[in-house]
Parts: C-alpha cells; structure tokens; sequence
C-alpha cells in the first residue's frame, strides 16, 4: 500500500529510479539512451526546459500534480511552436532527500496526462535524478517535422496580419487569484472566471491541436503558392514573442489596443488588464504572422480566444495604437516582463 509519508532518503536513487520507470514504455528504457524511431523524409526536433520550485512553482499554488502537468506543458508547447508532432520526452529531476514520495508520484501523474492531450499519447523515454537542494524538474521534448514545415521566429513579412491563438494574460491572473484572492481589484471577478483563470495557470494547454493545419499552411508556402508563416509560443510573455520575431525578421509590428482586452471582460481595469496581456506570460499558446487571408481562417481553427491582433510594419518599432487613434501610440518593451537574473 502507498505510504504518502514515505520520504525519498528511504527509498534511495534505486527505488526513486524504479519507481519513475513504471511511468516510461518497459521496451524504451532499460540502455545508454532511448532510441526514438523518426520516419524517413523527416528532422528531429529537440527542445529542453527547467523549473525550479520557488521561481517556477511552489507548494502553495501549485500541487505536485499539477508542477508535472505545467512542466510538460511548457515543452509540448515549444514543440507546437514549431509545428512539429511530438514523439517523446525525458525527464530530470534534482530533489532534497526530504521529498515525499507521494510528491514524485504526483509529478509524474501529472506529467503523463498532460503528455495524452490531444490524443498524442507521447511516452517518457527517460531522464536522471539527483540529490539537489532545491526541487529542480528538467525536460527535454523531442518531435518530428517534415523539413521546411517547420515554423520559424523569421518569416514574418510587411502586410501579415499578427494572431494570437488564445486569450492573454488569463495564467497571470489565475497566479495572481492564488497568491493575493483579497486583492481589491480582483474581487470584481465572478467564480467562474475566476476558476477558468486559475485553470491556465496551473494545467494550460499546448497548443498540439494546431499542428496539422500549420504543416499543411507550411507545405503549401514552402511550394511557393503563399507565403511562409512565422510564429512561436508566448510563454514569456505575448511582448517578448511579438518583440522577438520582429527582431528575426528585420519587421516592426502594430498592435490594437481593444484586440488586447479580452480580461477586462471579467472586470479587471484596463490598466491591469493591459498589462497581464502583454507581459504576464506562461500562457502557452502561439503568436503567428502570416497572410491576411489565412488569418481568420486560422482564428476560426483555433477557436475561443484566438483574434488577430495587429499586422507588420516595415517600421521596426512595435507599438500598441487605439485604433479610432483617439489615443497616444505606446512602445512596447518585452524588458517590463519578468527576466531572470533582473535585479529586484
């Protein structure tokens, strides 16, 4: 019988070991390394993320499950980004001896649901542990794309219109109804919401649903009969991916002001709301340039949330307008979002 007291200095790094092997396919595991089959015509693409407890996740907002849930997220949606068909993942884990079994257990059960979203079913072909002083957890994610499908940060062009594929700012301020549920302008917010808030933050999902009809654009631009599509996931923040694939592509970008306020339907303020969208991060959906007549056609597959948020400019600067221009433009810097190693 599970003991949920049962402590990982206990069991050792052979037990902890054997125990996070029953999560992982028994004929993948067991060599050096896993040997992940890749179709002929096809390039392997390989992305790697780390969360640490007390910067990325802690006790008090997030349960074991659901740190193993947003962690393969984080990496399903890098493999998303790129409009790849995830094949497998690895995971790493540093932890104090003091860990609770039940704690690693919770972790991994979160993992392999998140890693069944969308019908993917992708395994856990390994990883390593160690003893650390902090609960570290470290993925690496690994799919296949067919080459030149693949969606890359530098093919935005002058005219595409800018989608988002989900609302923004939704993870913040479910971490923000977690950490400060007094806080005056959050009372405002009804119950609903506010489950649907705290829901992305702590099981988002990546967008994999999108993967075939982005192949399919890709394959279809790399013929020559459209342009190709530029895009990448907004988990730090929608400023930091717009700022980002602008830079890639020596393109600036105009951005709408009422496109952008999709919170201030759950009565956040403007101000607030603005500022969520823009900079809160770890939202977990895709930020794509492309055809303007691609872009609805796209909002529509992507579903609720999903808008077309601006367009490229030739003009490298990034600014956020009101679209009467009744308003002042505002320059947007991705440096107002969260940065590590940023002094305090």
């Amino acid at each position: 019988m599970e003991h949920a007291k049962i402590l990982i200095q206990e069991i050792g790094e052979s037990g902890l070991l054997h125990l996070v092997q029953g999560f992982c396919p028994p004929d993948v595991i067991g060599n050096d390394a896993a040997v992940c089959a890749v179709r002929d015509g096809y390039s392997l693409v390989v992305t790697a993320d780390m969360l640490v407890d007390g910067v990325h996740f802690s006790d008090h907002t997030t349960s074991a499950y659901d740190a193993g849930w947003r962690s393969i997220a984080a990496n399903l949606s890098d493999i998303a980004a790129m409009a790849a068909t995830p094949i497998g993942v690895t995971i790493s884990l540093g932890l104090p001896p003091t860990t609770p079994v039940a704690w690693v257990k919770g972790l991994y059960r979160g993992a392999v649901d998140c890693l069944q979203v969308g019908g993917f079913d992708v395994p856990i072909v390994g990883g390593d542990v160690c003893s650390s002083p902090v609960r570290t957890v470290s993925i690496s994610a690994f799919g296949e794309v067919k080459p030149g499908s693949e969606l890359r940060r530098d093919r935005a062009c002058v005219g595409d219109a800018i989608v988002i594929t989900g609302e923004h700012g939704l993870s913040r301020l479910g971490l923000a109804l977690l950490l400060e549920p007094e806080r005056q302008e959050l009372q405002a917010i009804g119950q609903v919401d506010r489950d649907q808030a705290i829901a992305a933050h702590q099981r988002p999902r990546p967008r994999l649903d999108l993967v075939e009809v982005l192949q399919d654009w890709q394959e279809v631009g790399g013929n020559g009969d459209a342009k190709a599509i530029a895009g990448m996931d907004s988990s730090d923040g929608l400023a930091d991916a717009i700022e980002q694939i602008c830079r890639a592509s020596g393109v600036g970008a105009v951005l709408w002001r009422d496109r952008l306020l999709g919170l201030m339907q759950m009565n956040l303020p403007e101000s607030q709301a603005l500022e969520w969208a823009l900079y809160g991060g770890e939202d977990f959906e895709l930020v794509l340039c492309l055809p303007a007549l691609w872009a609805q056609e796209l909002v529509s597959a992507a579903g609720c949330g999903a808008a077309i948020i601006g367009e490229v400019t030739r003009s490298p600067e990034i600014l956020m307008v009101d679209r009467q221009h009744k308003e002042k433009s505002i320059m947007i810097d991705r440096l107002q979002g969260f940065q590590h190693f940023s002094q305090p």
